[in-house]
């Protein structure tokens, strides 16, 4: 039996036992395999990781992961070993997420805004507005 990683969505990649958060080895029959399991991989999908044991117990859990790297070896049986490589992100990294998820949001009011002003705009001219 091998130990879980579980993802955010709930996915679920089954881990060799005694993989560490800087060495993660997966092992997948495929190479379509293999790249499936790597796309699930985004910070999105890092934000909230469990590890359990074979027996579905919690050995530990993360919070704002990020893939530092991935490395894909084909094993003599022909299976293919992936090591990845996992981290904590940093306070800088979680600071510049955050303000671009604000101007984002600044984008789409400013949008907003200038619609609205355009639609009062418009029914002024039309004497819709007294």
């Amino acid at each position: 039996m091998k130990d879980k990683l579980i993802l955010t969505d709930g996915s679920v990649l089954q881990v060799e036992s005694g993989s560490s958060l800087s060495d993660i080895r997966v092992v997948s029959e495929t190479g379509e395999e293999m790249l499936y399991r790597w796309k699930l991989l985004t910070n999105e999908n890092l934000k909230q990781v469990e590890v359990q044991n074979a027996d579905g117990v919690r050995i530990v859990s993360y919070n704002d992961l990020t893939l530092e790297s991935e490395t894909s070896v084909i094993q003599k049986d022909g299976t293919i070993l992936t090591s990845l490589k996992l981290r904590e992100r940093t306070e800088v990294e979680l600071l510049r997420e955050r303000v671009e998820i604000l101007e984002n949001g600044q984008e789409v009011h400013s949008g907003a805004i200038s619609d609205l002003g355009e639609a009062v705009s418009g029914l002024a001219e039309e004497g819709g507005l007294a």
